[in-house]
C-alpha cells in the first residue's frame, strides 16, 4: 500500500475528470505549479499507481448491441482457464473480461451488431469449451451509470457526482472511417496529443481537434479517465447484487447509493438481479457495513445479496477493436 497526500490525490481525481486536460489546468485546479504537477503524475505513473488512460466511449450509439456472460467453470487447470481467458481477451468485440470470485468465475461483455452475430460467436465458444462450462447465465446490458472517483477526496459534493450514462436507448449516430480510427487511439490512450492523432490519421491537429469535439457533442464520447491501481492505495473494487422484495423502492436505494462516494459505477441489465453496483472501499468489512446501512435504511426491501470481488481485469476496452 502506498501513502498519497491529498494534492496527489487531487490530481488523480482531476485527471479522471478529464485525463486530456492539461498539467498546467490541473495545476490551477489543485493549487499546484505545472512542474510540480508533472512530477507528481510522473512518480504514480512510474509506481504503477496510474496503470493508463482510457476513454468512455458510447458504443450504443455506434448500434452495437452488449450481452453480458457469466460463466462458471468446472475440471479445469491453470493452463485451460488461462486458454479460455486469452480466447475472450483476444476477441475483439470483448468489452470486458474479468475473473471474480464470487457467485460466478468470470465475467465476459461482448458487443455485436445483432442477435446473430452474437449466436455465432456463442456457438464457436461452445465448441471449443462448453466441457469446461458448469453453468452460464446470458443477459442483455442495458446501461453503465459512471460516477467521480470521489473515493479520492476527503470532502466532495454529494449532489454532483454523475459523470454519464451509456444506455441503449434505441439511438444512434453515424460516422466515418476516419472518426472510428480517432475512437480507436483514445480507447487505448486518452492522453494521446493532438499532433500525433493527426499523424496517425493523416490530417491537420485541427481537423482531430474538430471531430473529436463533434464526437462529445454527439454523446459518443462521455469522458476521458484515468485507470488507477487501487491495490496500491489499499482499496478494492466489488460488486455487489441486490435482490430486492420490494422492486418500487429500487429508486430510492440507488439515490441513496448516488451520494456514497465509493459508488464508482451502477450496472443494469435483463435477467440479473436488481441493482448492480460497484464499489470501491478499504475491504470487505467496509462493504458489509455500507450494506448493512443500506438494509437499515430500507428494511424489508433486500431479499438477498450477492458480494463479488474482481480479482484481475484481464480487458477492458470500450470500443471493438478495428479489423487489421
Amino acid at each position: 500500500m502506498m501513502k498519497l497526500d491529498l494534492k496527489d490525490r487531487k490530481i488523480l481525481y482531476q485527471l479522471d475528470l478529464d485525463a486530456r486536460q492539461s498539467l498546467t489546468q490541473i495545476g490551477k485546479n489543485v493549487g499546484l505549479k505545472k512542474d510540480v504537477v508533472t512530477y507528481r503524475v510522473q512518480r504514480m505513473a512510474d509506481e504503477g499507481i496510474i496503470k493508463n488512460f482510457w476513454t468512455a466511449i458510447n458504443t450504443f450509439k455506434l448500434g452495437y448491441n452488449v450481452f453480458r456472460i457469466y460463466i462458471n467453470f468446472h475440471y479445469v487447470n491453470t493452463e485451460i482457464k488461462n486458454d479460455i481467458i486469452e480466447y475472450f481477451t483476444n476477441y475483439k468485440h470483448t468489452w470486458a473480461v474479468i475473473s471474480v470470485k464470487g457467485p460466478i468465475d468470470i465475467d465476459v461483455v461482448v458487443w455485436v451488431k445483432n442477435i446473430y452475430d452474437f449466436y455465432n460467436f456463442w456457438d464457436k465458444t461452445l465448441e471449443k469449451y462448453e466441457d469446461y462450462f458448469e453453468k452460464y447465465i446470458i443477459s442483455v446490458y442495458i446501461q453503465a451509470t459512471g460516477y467521480k472517483k470521489s473515493y479520492l477526496l476527503d470532502d466532495f459534493d454529494t449532489s454532483d457526482r454523475k459523470m454519464y450514462d451509456t444506455i441503449c436507448d434505441g439511438s444512434t449516430v453515424m460516422i466515418d472511417e476516419i472518426d472510428h480510427k480517432l475512437l480507436n487511439e483514445l480507447a487505448i490512450n486518452a492522453r494521446i496529443p493532438s499532433t500525433d492523432l493527426a499523424e496517425k490519421l493523416s490530417c491537420s491537429s485541427q481537423a482531430v481537434n474538430y471531430r473529436m469535439n463533434n464526437l462529445i457533442k454527439n454523446d459518443i464520447i462521455q469522458a476521458f479517465r484515468v485507470n488507477i491501481d487501487l491495490i496500491k492505495l489499499g482499496l478494492q473494487r466489488f460488486k455487489v447484487d441486490i435482490f430486492l422484495k420490494e422492486y418500487k423502492q429500487r429508486k430510492n436505494i440507488i439515490d441513496y447509493l448516488d451520494k456514497k462516494g465509493c459508488l464508482e459505477c451502477l450496472n443494469v441489465a435483463t435477467g440479473w438481479s436488481d441493482i448492480e453496483p460497484e464499489i470501491v472501499v478499504e475491504n470487505m468489512d467496509a462493504l458489509i457495513k455500507l450494506m448493512e446501512e443500506i438494509n437499515h435504511k430500507f428494511p424489508n426491501v433486500i431479499r438477498k445479496l450477492d458480494y463479488w470481488i474482481m480479482t484481475e481485469v484481464h480487458k477492458e476496452r470500450w470500443l471493438p477493436e478495428l479489423e487489421v
